[in-house]
């Protein structure tokens, strides 16, 4: 094979390589906008991000609107929408409720019924 043959040759699969990258780019970006593809989307950018995470910091986290979080300032505030969002969710409370002290069988046990029962644990 002369060297012409030779560079020729790699030019051209160079050139089937980059058709074939940039025809699959477009069909990945053409998935980034198909809300059925949204959800293997998030679980592979998870994926990649729980490869390189650390044990005590998290690197994304999906938002309200099922958009990707990565930013630190982003994700704090996700969270915090969030259990706000949890704790108001379900109990709508306008601060009038007071309760009293509570009374029942937990008042009712003696310091000496503590002592006893310690005493047959201790002996079991």
């Amino acid at each position: 094979m002369t060297w012409k043959k030779y560079k020729n040759s790699r030019q051209n699969a160079n050139m089937v390589i980059s058709l074939a990258k940039g025809k699959k780019q477009k069909e990945c970006s053409s998935d980034l906008n198909n809300p059925n593809h949204q959800n293997e989307i998030s679980r592979v950018a998870k994926q990649m991000v729980k490869e390189r995470q650390d044990i005590m910091d998290l690197h994304c986290l999906n938002g309200v609107s099922d958009k990707v979080i990565v930013d630190k300032t982003g994700i704090k505030y996700s969270r915090k929408e969030y259990t706000v969002k949890l704790m108001n969710e379900e109990n709508d409370w306008d601060h009038r409720i007071s309760a009293g002290v509570k009374q029942g069988l937990t008042d009712c046990i003696s310091v000496h019924e503590v002592g006893a029962a310690l005493k047959k644990d201790e002996k079991t």
